[in-house]
């Protein structure tokens, strides 16, 4: 400081400070030498509190208000002093004024994504972001544990560490909380306010208070959207039959409009009356085959029967084929079957294993 400001100084008796800007957190009054007159006028704004550094050491520490500066309100550093018989002559002392207003729209977000697992789409990672308010309200302990010596701190210095704090708290309870993902958009207001009250005690350590915190946002992957527009949008379309025709009538239209003239406009509607057609009986048959079961095959390892008819070999058949034998007339009690495990050509009445085709069969006539 030159030697004109030295000079200026021993005119000015007031120690104040008005903050033209929205970042400042702490600043320190500017005075040659730290010299200080006896009985100089302190200001002290609302939103601000004025801490007395007296050889690295803090001494007194004032509220908002006007003060005359003398033994009587700066009973600490008169004692750090020793001035047994009071002052007149100029002391020496740092003048920290630190705001206490509250800083908002202070941002915080995740750097990379947070991976966690849901019980829908699995292990996902998501992004988040958001804004906070701080404030000061420990002023020895902020100067003592943050701002150090510093003479003009700003919210630039600290925001960085204090959006670490969040993120890492903010990971840990969206993984603890077991909320899904799909329903993470109805709870923001909620995870604000857990996380504002789990962050108080850590930001209260530093000497600031959390007054609000604020989820804006929690994005998923973009592939993980992608698929969640296209369910989306199978959802809006509803009956796919009708959206099939809806787009066939639509080409129609387009192709009667076709500028081509008459011959390419015709053949254009007859190729979409045709495509409209072919796309009508695909998804016909399709809700058809959806609608009526196919019959299932046949069980595996069971043996096929081989029936005689007029002497000849016949087969092989299914128990199923074989009852519709029996009821072409073609099977009787008499006729002659085998299958593997048969020690021949056996009739049907003494086959153990066709007793179900016998209980339709009308038993045989009594002899006369």
């Amino acid at each position: 400081m030159s030697l004109w400001d030295k000079i200026v100084g021993e005119f000015v008796d007031v120690i104040e400070w008005t903050d033209d800007s929205n970042d400042t957190v702490v600043y320190r009054f500017q005075r040659y030498g730290n010299e200080i007159k006896y009985g100089a006028k302190l200001t002290v704004r609302e939103s601000q509190v004025a801490v007395f550094v007296n050889e690295g050491r803090l001494a007194d520490v004032f509220q908002p208000g006007l003060y005359e500066l003398d033994v009587q309100n700066l009973p600490i550093l008169s004692t750090l002093e020793n001035w047994q018989h009071g002052f007149q002559s100029p002391f020496k002392a740092e003048v920290y004024f630190v705001n206490t207003k509250r800083f908002t729209g202070l941002k915080w977000g995740t750097k990379s994504p947070v991976t966690l697992r849901d019980k829908e789409f699995g292990a996902v990672r998501l992004r988040s972001f958001g804004s906070y308010e701080m404030r000061v309200t420990d002023a020895p302990l902020f100067l003592k544990e943050i701002v150090g010596t510093d003479g003009h701190f700003t919210t630039d210095e600290i925001t960085d560490q204090l959006r670490n704090m969040i993120v890492s708290r903010f990971a840990s309870i969206l993984g603890e909380s077991g909320v899904p993902v799909l329903d993470l958009a109805a709870n923001y207001d909620d995870l604000g306010v857990f996380l504002t009250n789990k962050l108080k005690p850590e930001f209260a350590a530093y000497g600031l208070d959390l007054t609000l915190l604020l989820v804006e946002n929690i994005s998923l992957p973009a592939m993980v959207e992608e698929a969640l527009d296209k369910r989306a949008s199978m959802g809006a379309l509803g009956n796919l039959r009708d959206y099939a025709q809806f787009q066939a009538a639509e080409a129609l239209v387009a192709a009667a409009e076709n500028p081509g003239g008459m011959a390419a406009g015709g053949m254009g509607m007859g190729m979409g009356v045709a495509m409209g057609q072919q796309m009508g009986q695909a998804m016909g048959a399709g809700a058809a085959a959806a609608s009526s079961p196919a019959a299932p095959p046949p069980i595996p390892g069971a043996k096929p029967f081989y029936l005689a008819i007029e002497g000849k070999q016949a087969g092989p058949f299914t128990l199923a084929e074989l009852e519709g034998q029996r009821d072409a007339g073609a099977l009787t009690r008499d006729s002659l079957v085998w299958r593997d495990g048969y020690d021949g050509w056996t009739k049907v009445a003494e086959c153990d294993d066709l007793a179900p085709l016998l209980a339709k069969m009308p038993p045989p006539l009594p002899k006369s």
